[in-house]
């Protein structure tokens, strides 16, 4: 083999290498980061998973998950401007505690619009006589995690959401 031949040879390896390098570099598509199964079911293994103080796991036989309904929409995300497919929402029943957490799948070109709109709209002082401590908004493929608690709570939560 000739030297030009050779280097191009060799360029030609490496582009191919850099490639390649680049493609596994990049962390795959965002299908691979596609959460499957219901939002209900993903809610539940949130409460399984999440590393929550005792009382509020003691607590938890008060709160209901439920199907986030156009009734609800106001209330729970502080506007009805965003495009979900699936929606649920935990919270208790009868308490003095400020919670709420929330699953919502959306288109995956609607994430960001959706997460800032919440951010816009959300409100940590809905509650009577309490506030939430914290707000996280996060999200997983075309699943947004949307938190109003205590910081230890929506930490533990938000945890347990990266790991689904």
């Amino acid at each position: 083999m000739g030297s030009g031949k050779k280097a191009m040879f060799v360029t030609g390896f490496f582009i191919l290498l850099m490639g390649l390098v680049c493609s596994a570099c990049g962390g795959g598509s965002a299908d691979s980061e596609k959460l499957e199964g219901s939002l209900q079911d993903m809610m539940t293994s949130l409460y399984a998973n999440a590393e929550l103080d005792a009382d509020f796991k003691e607590a938890l036989d008060g709160y209901e998950t439920m199907e986030l309904t156009d009734d609800l929409e106001v209330s729970i995300l502080g506007t009805d401007q965003i495009t979900y497919t699936e929606g649920v929402v935990s919270m208790p029943m009868m308490s003095s505690v400020a919670y709420q957490c929330v699953l919502l799948r959306v288109d995956e070109a609607d994430v960001e619009s959706a997460k800032q709109a919440l951010k816009d709209n959300a409100n940590l002082d809905k509650w009577v006589c309490v506030s939430a401590e914290s707000m996280l908004i996060e999200s997983r493929g075309d699943v947004i995690f949307f938190i109003m608690s205590d910081k230890s709570t929506a930490t533990a939560m938000s945890s347990a959401f990266q790991k689904l």
